[in-house]
């Protein structure tokens, strides 16, 4: 693989990184001002119930995927020079579904009750669904801001263009934060809900929509139902409009399976949920965004061995990482939830059942970072009908999982059932694709992650070694006791990261130590790549 296409996918990753570690870390301060208003109670509840409607809309017209399924199209157009057919396609492709999501918004808006019944069946209590109801309606409108701003990024991250689409998420959720500390006086949870909206339009359209001008956008208001490539945009489409992915059923199950639990059991999870989604998001979703433009145009360009080695690439110097960070968390997950959290209507009991649900959630951490990737492959190679096949029925199949893991662990059975059902999605999904393309590499990434996961164990184990026997005479249970604790394991962790990429000659944990020394101190560190 060329060195500049390297360098260039590793700015791109660079640039969302950054976003996804600031959105990630305004989405815990998000969660913090929801935990100090709100606590672990059914209030919070009816929130996080308010956004299954709105994220099934969400997923009917595919507004998560429109980068994945549109950057091919739009990329064929640019390689052959024909960008100005490619602007009427986004154009047609805008005017269509942005009609048909107008009337499915309607329709929802007015048959709120009744969807909101099927979808969360386990609340009983009256007050909480006509909450849930009233936010799901403030909510709903955001889904056309999103659907219009992802078209928007889309053609922006075609261009290589993904400084302004990294601000969506962080504008975002300032928005959400704004809203509860502004509104939450008078209006309680649904203060939130309207920061949801306004986040919405200015993070994700409005931002977004000065991006696209500045591309180059041409945009003109068409139907045309006979158009070739809108067809072909459909077909790409369809299967993740009608069909279960593993990100939509997480954000589904766990608050469908939790609207059977005691009054809190959802937003506990979703708190657990968020600190585990910090991983994946500035590993995973960070790397299989700035990834994917450069996959399609491999594609676009005929070379599959190249994009082979780039997705492996990908693999091996984001996702593994995961996995240590992951078993540090373990570690440290009361102190974390304590000092995120632990303050206003959050009290210690919520901290304790949390840390519990985070924990078998980072079971699964690496899987869900990894399945970021691994689909965008497919995706490259406009196929979405596979992977959407595969994820439906292996979603079906988690069913039972998800309901035993309720009944006999309640929370940490969810949460288990979350990790377990990633782990096995991600792992069978990538082994299917290593026989589909013939990648020769796959067994190298095999090696690694297994190296990774033994490393990783035993570093846990010296860890809370450390944690219970030495560190006694700190209390924990206190912001400073966590704060210290954190501090000192932190420290240890990272002596041991170092010390592991160098004696065990992992090349992905040396590049990056000897480019944070180059950094720091104006020089390279010798290498001894793996």
């Amino acid at each position: 693989m060329p060195s500049s296409l390297t360098k260039k996918v590793g700015f791109a990753a660079l640039i969302m990184m950054a976003s996804v570690l600031l959105s990630r870390v305004i989405g815990l301060l998000r969660n913090m001002v929801i935990g100090y208003i709100g606590g672990a109670s059914g209030a919070v509840d009816a929130y996080q119930v308010a956004f299954i409607i709105p994220e099934i809309l969400n997923h009917v017209v595919a507004s998560g995927f429109l980068s994945v399924t549109f950057i091919p199209i739009f990329s064929n157009y640019l390689v052959q020079n024909k960008e100005a057919e490619g602007w009427k396609v986004f154009s047609l492709i805008v005017t269509t579904f942005g009609v048909m999501l107008i009337v499915l918004i309607g329709v929802a808006f007015i048959l709120a009750p009744q969807l909101v019944a099927i979808t969360a069946p386990g609340l009983k209590d009256a007050a909480q669904i006509a909450s849930a109801i009233r936010m799901t309606r403030i909510i709903l409108p955001a889904q056309l801001f999103f659907f219009a701003g992802g078209m928007l990024m889309a053609v922006q991250f075609a261009k290589e263009q993904f400084k302004l689409p990294a601000l969506a998420p962080l504008i975002y959720n300032l928005g959400i934060i704004l809203g509860g500390i502004l509104l939450s006086r008078w209006l309680g949870m649904e203060g939130f809900s309207w920061g949801v909206l306004a986040g919405a339009f200015v993070g994700n359209f409005w931002i977004q929509y000065i991006g696209a001008k500045r591309a180059g956008m041409q945009f003109s208001p068409t139907f045309d139902l006979r158009h070739p490539d809108l067809r072909k945009y459909v077909l790409l489409t369809l299967p993740l409009m009608v069909g279960l992915t593993a990100t939509f059923s997480n954000e589904f199950f766990y608050r469908f399976f939790g609207s059977y639990l005691p009054q809190g059991g959802v937003a506990t999870l979703d708190y657990a949920l968020r600190v585990m989604l910090v991983l994946v998001g500035i590993f995973g979703q960070a790397a299989g965004v700035a990834s994917f433009p450069f996959l399609a145009r491999l594609v676009a360009e005929g070379k599959l061995t190249e994009m082979n080695r780039l997705l492996d690439d990908t693999l091996r110097r984001y996702i593994a990482l995961v996995i240590p960070f992951s078993v540090l968390l373990m570690v440290l997950r009361n102190e974390v939830i304590r000092l995120l959290f632990q303050r206003g209507k959050f009290d210690a009991a919520a901290t304790a059942i949390t840390s519990e649900a985070l924990l078998f959630m980072l079971i699964g951490a690496f899987a869900f970072a990894g399945q970021t990737v691994v689909v965008r492959g497919y995706y490259a190679m406009q196929n979405t009908l596979f992977p959407t096949v595969f994820g439906t029925l292996a979603v079906l199949a988690s069913l039972p999982l998800y309901w035993y893991g309720l009944q006999h662990l309640g929370i940490n059975g969810v949460a288990l059932a979350m990790s377990v059902s990633a782990i096995i999605q991600t792992t069978l999904l990538y082994a299917l694709w290593n026989r589909r393309t013939n990648n020769a590499g796959s067994s190298a990434i095999y090696q690694f992650f297994a190296k990774m996961i033994f490393l990783s164990a035993i570093t846990g184990l010296a860890l809370h070694w450390l944690k219970t026997q030495t560190l006694q005479t700190i209390d924990h249970s206190t912001f400073i006791g966590s704060l210290l604790s954190c501090l000192i394991i932190g420290a240890v962790f990272v002596l041991a990261f170092v010390a592991i990429g160098y004696v065990f000659r992992i090349g992905e944990i040396v590049n990056v130590i000897n480019r944070l020394v180059k950094k720091l101190f104006g020089r390279r560190g010798s290498t001894n790549p793996d």
